[in-house]
C-alpha cells in the first residue's frame, strides 16, 4: 500500500495542556483539510482512525487525526474530562489547522467522535460537510456502557469502569454532561451537507441511532450502509471503503473543483519552475514542467521537513550538475569511470579567509566540492576530469555575476 507524508502536530486546549496529533498529508496537491475525532476512550491511532485518514489523503484530503485530553499521547487527565470538554479540544485542533495550514472544511466522527462532530459543526464557520460513522445520535447514549455503575458513580461520585478491555474513572460529572447533550435539535440546525456511514449489525451503537442522525437532519443528506462491518471497523477494507466513498461524496460540496491545481505538464511552460504553498509554514511544492517535489525547512527552524531546504537543493543542482557533465565526459571519451560521487558544503566565509577571492572585508558564500571518482584510472585521467567538473553549466552560472530581476503579476 502506497505510504503518504505524515507530520506530528502538537498544540494547546482550552486549558493550556498539550494534545498530541497526527497529519496526513497527500502527496500532492492538497484538495482540501479534514478533521477527524475517534471514538470513546479510543486514540487516534485506532485503526479506523488511521486507515480512514490515510486513504482519504491519498485522494488528496489532508487529514488531522488526534488524541482527546488523557488519552493517547496528549496530556490531562480522562476523569475530569467529558463530552464538553471534547468539543473544546475540536475547537482547538480547527484553530491549530487555520493558524498553521488552512481552515479545516470537512469533520469527521467515528461513534462518540461523531455525536461530537454534530454538536460543533455550527461553531466552526469554516465546516461544509460533516460525516459520521457507527455514530449516535446524542452523546447521551453513551451511558449505556456504563449502565450497571451508573448508580455507584452517582452515589459516590466516580467508580471504575471497564471500558473495552481497559479500566477508566468515570466520575458524577462526566454523567451530569452527558445528560444535557440529550437532544438532536442541533442536527436538524445543522446547515452542513452530512454523511452518515453505519454497519446494520453495529452492536455497540445500535443502526436505529443512525436512523435518529438521517430523520433530524435536513438535506442535503446521505446515508450509507456498511453491511457487515464492525463498530470500529477492524477489516482494512471496511475502512478504505468509507475512505473511498466519503472523498467521491464530498467533492460536490467542498468547491474541490475549483481548488484543484493543474498539474505540472499544463502548469509550467519549458524551462520554467513555479513554487506554490503547500502550508502556512514553509513546506512549499516545486513544479518543473514534468516534475513536482517538496521542499521544506527543517523542524529546528519551525518547518515540517518533508523536502530538502533552498540551499539544500543549490548544492543539489551543483552537485547532478558536475555529475552528469563528468559522466557525458567519460562516455564520449569512453574512460573507465566506474562511480562519481559529489559532496558539497556551504559556508558562509570572510574573503579574508578565502585564497582565491578579492581581499575584501566582507562576508562571501562559498561551496567546497568533493568529487570521488571510482575506477580503472591514471593521474592524467583524473586531472583532466577536475577539470571538466569545474566547466559544468551549473558551476558556471554560480560563477557568473547573476542579475535577479523581480516583478508581481497581478
Amino acid at each position: 500500500m502506497e505510504s503518504v507524508p505524515r507530520i506530528k502536530a502538537t498544540f494547546k486546549n482550552a486549558q493550556g495542556e498539550t494534545l498530541a496529533g497526527l497529519l496526513e498529508l497527500p502527496d500532492g496537491p492538497i484538495k482540501s483539510y479534514a478533521l477527524f475525532a475517534h471514538c470513546f476512550t479510543c486514540s487516534k491511532d485506532i485503526n479506523a482512525a488511521s486507515r480512514i485518514s490515510r486513504a482519504l489523503a491519498r485522494q488528496g484530503i489532508a487529514v488531522l487525526r488526534f488524541d482527546f485530553t488523557g488519552l493517547g499521547n496528549s496530556d490531562g487527565d480522562f476523569s475530569n474530562t467529558n463530552f464538553s470538554s471534547n468539543l473544546q479540544d475540536l475547537v482547538s485542533a480547527a484553530e491549530f489547522l487555520e493558524a498553521e495550514y488552512e481552515a479545516p472544511t470537512l469533520l469527521i466522527g467515528h461513534s462518540l467522535g461523531g455525536a461530537a462532530v454534530l454538536a460543533i459543526a455550527q461553531q466552526l464557520p469554516s465546516i461544509k460537510a460533516v460525516a459520521t460513522i457507527g455514530a449516535p445520535a446524542t452523546a447521551n447514549h453513551m451511558q449505556h456502557l456504563f449502565i450497571q455503575e451508573r448508580d455507584e458513580i452517582l452515589a459516590k461520585g466516580s467508580t471504575r469502569v471497564n471500558l473495552g478491555g481497559r479500566s477508566f474513572t468515570i466520575k458524577r460529572q462526566f454523567i451530569d454532561d452527558l445528560e444535557l447533550h440529550n437532544s438532536p435539535q442541533h442536527i436538524s440546525d445543522l446547515k452542513k451537507a452530512l454523511i452518515v456511514f453505519h454497519s446494520p449489525i453495529d452492536s455497540t451503537v445500535s443502526i436505529d441511532e443512525a436512523g435518529r442522525i438521517y430523520t433530524a437532519a435536513k438535506h442535503p443528506k446521505s446515508f450509507v450502509s456498511l453491511d457487515d462491518a464492525d463498530h470500529l471497523l477492524s477489516r482494512r477494507e471496511d475502512a478504505e471503503y468509507v475512505a473511498n466513498v466519503l472523498s467521491a461524496w464530498v467533492e460536490r460540496y467542498l468547491d474541490i473543483e475549483d481548488k484543484k491545481q493543474p498539474t505540472a505538464p499544463l502548469a509550467v511552460k519549458a524551462g520554467s519552475v513555479i513554487v506554490r504553498e503547500h502550508n502556512k509554514k514553509f513546506t512549499r511544492e516545486v513544479f518543473t514542467e514534468k516534475h513536482r517535489f517538496l521542499a521544506d525547512e527543517p523542524a529546528i527552524a519551525g518547518g515540517d521537513d518533508l523536502g530538502a531546504n533552498p540551499y539544500e537543493l543549490l548544492l543539489a543542482a551543483l552537485g547532478c550538475c558536475t555529475s552528469m557533465t563528468l559522466r557525458m565526459y567519460a562516455n564520449h571519451k569512453k574512460i573507465a569511470l566506474r562511480g562519481i560521487e559529489v559532496e558539497l558544503i556551504h559556508h558562509r566565509i570572510h574573503a579574508d579567509d578565502c585564497n582565491a577571492c578579492d581581499k575584501q572585508d566582507k562576508l562571501i558564500d562559498k561551496i567546497e566540492r568533493t568529487i570521488t571518482l571510482t575506477g580503472d584510472l591514471d593521474n592524467k585521467q583524473r586531472t583532466r576530469l577536475i577539470e571538466i567538473a569545474n566547466m559544468c553549466p551549473v558551476h558556471k552560472t554560480l560563477e557568473n555575476q547573476i542579475h535577479i530581476e523581480t516583478k508581481e503579476t497581478r
